[in-house]
């Protein structure tokens, strides 16, 4: 729909305002449960089920729309990845702030009673919600819609074909990797605050610390990654040396005695920066794939995003289904759900990426370089250059 209408900023606005409605009723309480006057467990369910989806949606056009900017802005691969690599550090500086926002609200609102513990969460999702709209306003205001300036660029302005990015090898390949990127950062986010305390034996603040501590690497590796020249024979080789480094990483993780737990802080930064890596250059390859076909950009964004929804989802409902809360880590030793899915999994996931990488067969950046620069408007001529420079 984002190719056929166009228009990013109004998908991307009508998206923002389905994630603030459905985060506010998903963590404001069971708004069904209070207009049917009814707590039961049914009602809930369906209530917050029902909210879940609607976040997805808004989640969706959101993402989908913001993505698929990027290719309409510019058509310079240097300048793309340089956006995506912004993109993904915004992204951590986002984790971050949440963080702080739930440090805050913990230290004013103290938890005595479940109660206290329901209000403090009320508060954290309320003052996120109201800095995410203040970004948002920010946004809107500043940042111009693209599809004027993309137009003279576009060789079809006719809106592209499913079956054409279906008929591409290297459709495929990009699906896959993209897919075994989100799944080794989503898994092993998901994972790490069981993994730390249960498996680790740490401190309560673990939870926190070590999360923070790839979040921090992964920003400065995607502000290194932004200063750089990008062509095809650089995406391969930084997602290899990236999934190589979770391959490293993942089987430490898993091996890692509770009595070294101390060694989880210098591989949390190997983590962050192999995360930066793989994100920022998989979705480097998603330009590439899309390259001068900007009217289709939004389903090759959409499908791909989808594809690593339904992955994700299906390997926690996999791994979820046989943890068993109540075990302690150290009387099972490695066989532990939080083991397996912070550290073995997403390290064979990081083999596989290596392995579909090896594949790829991309054009050339420098021999097109030149002919992109001739067809490229004032607009993405100014994003040639490294964002910080």
């Amino acid at each position: 729909m984002i190719d056929r209408f166009g228009r990013f900023k109004l998908w991307h606005i009508g998206g923002s305002v389905f994630v603030g409605i459905s985060f506010s009723s998903v963590f404001g309480g069971c708004l069904l449960c209070t207009i049917l006057g009814t707590d039961s467990y049914l009602v809930r369910t369906i209530g917050y089920s029902f909210f879940a989806a609607v976040f997805n949606i808004g989640w969706a056009a959101t993402q989908v729309s913001h993505m698929s900017m990027v290719n309409c802005m510019t058509s310079n691969p240097t300048s793309r990845v340089a956006l995506a690599s912004c993109r993904n550090a915004s992204t951590m500086v986002a984790n971050l702030g949440l963080y702080g926002i739930a440090l805050a609200v913990f230290g004013i609102v103290k938890a005595k009673t479940c109660a206290d513990i329901v209000v403090q969460y009320k508060w954290i999702a309320y003052v996120s919600i109201f800095v995410g709209c203040c970004f948002l306003v920010l946004f809107h205001a500043g940042t111009e819609e693209p599809t004027l300036k993309c137009e003279p660029n576009c060789k079809k302005r006719a809106r592209i074909a499913w079956s054409y990015w279906f008929k591409k090898t290297l459709y495929y390949q990009v699906a896959l990797l993209y897919m075994l990127a989100r799944l080794i950062t989503n898994v092993s986010q998901s994972l790490i605050a069981f993994y730390v305390t249960r498996d680790l034996r740490m401190n309560e603040y673990s939870k926190a610390t070590i999360p923070a501590i790839i979040f921090c690497c992964s920003f400065l590796v995607s502000v290194v990654l932004q200063e750089m020249r990008w062509n095809s024979r650089r995406l391969k080789s930084l997602l290899t040396i990236g999934a190589t480094l979770w391959v490293i990483s993942g089987a430490a993780v898993f091996l890692l005695p509770s009595q070294m737990h101390n060694l989880m802080y210098p591989l949390a930064v190997v983590i962050g920066a192999a995360n930066a890596l793989v994100m920022v250059t998989t979705i480097g390859l998603e330009s590439a794939l899309v390259g001068e076909d900007l009217n289709g950009c939004a389903f090759v964004y959409g499908s791909l995003s989808f594809l690593d929804k339904m992955s994700c989802g299906l390997a926690l409902f996999v791994l979820e289904s046989y943890d068993v809360a109540s075990s302690c880590g150290d009387a099972r030793g490695l066989n532990t759900v939080s083991r397996y899915g912070t550290g073995l999994i997403p390290a064979c996931f990081a083999v596989l990426a290596i392995v579909v990488a090896s594949t790829l067969r991309l054009q050339d950046d420098d021999v097109a370089r030149a002919d992109r620069r001739a067809r490229a408007s004032a607009a993405a001529g100014a994003l040639e250059a490294p964002l910080l420079v």
